[in-house]
């Protein structure tokens, strides 16, 4: 036997046991971190939702604003977007929309237009993508069962077909 042989313990049954222990632990946090960041995905979905439907409501109002203010006895929709932010056809300019939102779905600012001629009546979202949203109820009624976003149309009377 050599010197400091005698002063230790053989743990040869205890070979191992740390690493098992500690790649255990590393599969189980991985567990942990892929559950919270489906919950964090689908909160995140809902949030683009919510977000969604209240810019595609701020155009629904503007178009319908921009409709019922035309100066003349012949009503109009606008030709483009930027007329529901700066409309000329008064002598002041009237704003029927603050600013030309984002699309929350995509992140783009380009929308999916609606049009009777060559007027837009409405906009939807360009994303394909299904929505978690199902159920709806008054002005976003039609919009119930819709398999993704670019069914949920804002119109001015709230016609929610698809495009």
């Amino acid at each position: 036997m050599r010197n400091g042989d005698a002063r230790r313990p053989r743990l040869s049954g205890q070979r191992g046991f740390g690493y098992l222990l500690v790649l255990f632990a590393l599969a189980a946090m991985g567990l942990l971190l892929a559950g919270a960041g489906q919950v964090w995905h689908t909160s995140s979905q809902r949030e683009r939702e919510a977000e969604l439907l209240f810019i595609g409501n701020q155009f629904r109002q503007a178009i319908a604003s921009y409709y019922l203010q035309t100066p003349n006895a012949a009503r109009q929709y606008p030709v483009k977007l930027e007329d529901l932010l700066e409309d000329n056809r008064f002598p002041m300019v009237r704003r029927h929309l603050r600013q030309l939102y984002r699309d929350p779905m995509t992140g783009s600012a380009e929308w999916g237009l609606v049009k009777a001629g060559d007027r837009i009546v409405g906009v939807h979202s360009l994303s394909s993508a299904t929505p978690l949203k199902t159920a709806f109820a008054g002005r976003d009624a039609a919009f119930s069962g819709a398999a993704r976003y670019d069914q949920w149309v804002f119109s001015q009377d709230a016609v929610g077909s698809a495009p």
